[in-house]
């Protein structure tokens, strides 16, 4: 199964996510097959930046999103 989800990055108590599609079974910072988006909550204001025609294509082949992309996504104005 394809999944929508957040590759964590940077130091110790200051994450940066990239929103990447993946196998559901590689590992959370492993091989992606599409960076889709960044997304930065340390920022003030928070940065989100999502392709809305790759992560609708996505969603269209059949990727599920996990539940914190879901509503990052619904914040982007996607679904």
């Amino acid at each position: 199964m394809v999944k929508i989800r957040l590759r964590r990055l940077g130091q110790a108590h200051a994450p940066f996510y990239r929103v990447v599609v993946a196998d559901s079974r590689t590992p959370r910072n492993g091989k992606a097959i599409e960076e889709i988006g960044i997304y930065d909550p340390t920022k003030e204001p928070t940065v989100l930046n999502i392709d809305a025609e790759a992560a609708k294509k996505w969603l269209a082949n059949g990727a599920q999103p996990t539940e914190t992309v879901a509503k990052l996504l619904k914040k982007a104005g996607i679904c």
